[in-house]
């Protein structure tokens, strides 16, 4: 992803909010921080600019001894989650470690935003689940061919599989970045905020979300133009009466 700032959170679930003009909008509610600055990476030290955050506290018993020492260094709890933010050093430099980040100091309302996360993990499945084929025939005289992928190869040439096959195999439990999502509202109060949109993962998994890096406004997606009314007044009747 590009260098965007962002936030950790967990995702807790989903719900559904009313905009103004009364649309039903279906949200995904994201405990986006408060996130700690937990370290500062520089081009001097470390040969690249990035900024470490920390998410999630977690009990001083599940620490060894090094993640304790490191935190308690810096005046820190431990944290359960610890990820690298790649930003350019001018913008690294304006924060210091130990400084807390809230979704209100870095995101905005109505804004697009990116979302990474970890997709649910299915186990190993078919073709038709992975992929979406069709299966074979269910008719008379086919035998337990229902749910088959078919052919794998041809025979002489090249006399093997192709690599890339689509075929049966572990499916999901992967790191996924869905861009353009709109953040509809932040809750301050509560620490959460309201994502339309596919957010990958399951309940309280945990997720990055960063601003959007190829959009500047969300742009809805069928959403109907109005269409100009016209001049002849029984046409423009039957357009009324039929509610468009």
């Amino acid at each position: 992803m590009a260098e965007q700032m962002g936030l950790l959170g967990k995702k807790l679930g989903m719900t559904q909010v009313y905009a103004v003009d009364g649309e039903c909008i279906p949200v995904t509610v994201v405990q986006a921080g408060p996130c700690f600055v937990t370290g500062l990476r520089t081009l001097e030290k470390d040969g690249y600019s990035a900024l470490q955050l920390g998410f999630d506290e977690k009990p001083l018993r599940l620490t060894n001894r090094p993640e304790n020492g490191a935190f308690v260094k810096n005046k820190l709890k431990p944290m359960r989650l610890l990820k690298e933010l790649r930003l350019p050093p001018e913008k690294v430099a304006e924060f210091q470690i130990g400084q807390q980040l809230n979704a209100a100091d870095v995101f905005q309302g109505g804004k697009p935003v990116d979302v990474r996360g970890t997709t649910k993990g299915k186990g190993t499945q078919g073709v038709m689940k992975r992929w979406g084929m069709h299966g074979g025939k269910a008719s008379h005289g086919v035998h337990e061919y229902y749910r088959h992928g078919g052919s794998l190869g041809c025979r002489l040439t090249p006399g093997h599989v192709v690599k890339g096959k689509r075929m049966g195999g572990r499916m999901g439990d992967e790191t996924k970045i869905i861009q353009g999502l709109e953040l509809v509202s932040i809750d301050a109060a509560r620490g959460v905020v309201l994502i339309r949109g596919s957010v990958p993962g399951p309940k309280n998994g945990y997720v990055m979300i960063q601003v959007a890096s190829k959009l500047a406004a969300y742009r809805k997606k069928g959403a109907a133009v109005e269409q100009e009314r016209s001049k002849n007044p029984l046409k423009a009747s039957k357009k009324a009466a039929a509610g468009r």
